[in-house]
């Protein structure tokens, strides 16, 4: 299995927006120039998003995105298959014809491994990764104000 970027960039604006959507709608400008992604591609992905009901759009000026849900019940896996990412590591699309017509040797090692990745993705919430990002945050700005204060002594 392969993660493309499509997958990657939509976890990643639904972080940004999980982070930023207490002040309110925010445009994918915003979330492009944050996270260096192409804003057409964001369009696409947003799309798919609102359809699946993973964020909600509000129109106008002052509008944007926000998030459809509670971000602790936004799974990554969810975020992932809404963007029409696959989670399946086997060669045939778990269709059980990898080999003509038949299942390879090794396809329910590849099918046990794509149900694992998808159970280890269903596992964690928007929320965690918010949490992990803002405690990343606040460490990083307690070591800069520690180190401000080192300078001045």
């Amino acid at each position: 299995m392969r993660l493309t970027t499509k997958g990657r960039y939509a976890v990643t604006a639904m972080l940004d927006l999980a982070l930023h959507s207490d002040e309110g709608p925010v445009s994918l400008a915003e979330i492009a120039d944050r996270q260096d992604i192409s804003l057409s591609y964001l369009e696409q992905l947003f799309s798919r998003l609102r359809k699946r009901e993973l964020v909600t759009s509000i129109r106008g000026p002052g509008g944007g995105y926000l998030l459809g849900q509670k971000a602790g019940h936004i799974d990554v896996a969810g975020v992932i298959t809404a963007v029409d990412e696959r989670l399946d590591s086997t060669a045939c699309g778990g269709k059980g014809n990898c080999h003509g017509d038949k299942r390879c040797l090794t396809h329910e090692l590849w099918q046990d491994l794509s149900e694992s990745i998808h159970d280890y993705l269903s596992s964690i919430s928007l929320q965690d990764l918010l949490d992990k990002q803002l405690a990343r945050d606040k460490r990083q700005t307690a070591r800069l104000s520690w180190a401000d204060s080192a300078k001045q002594h």
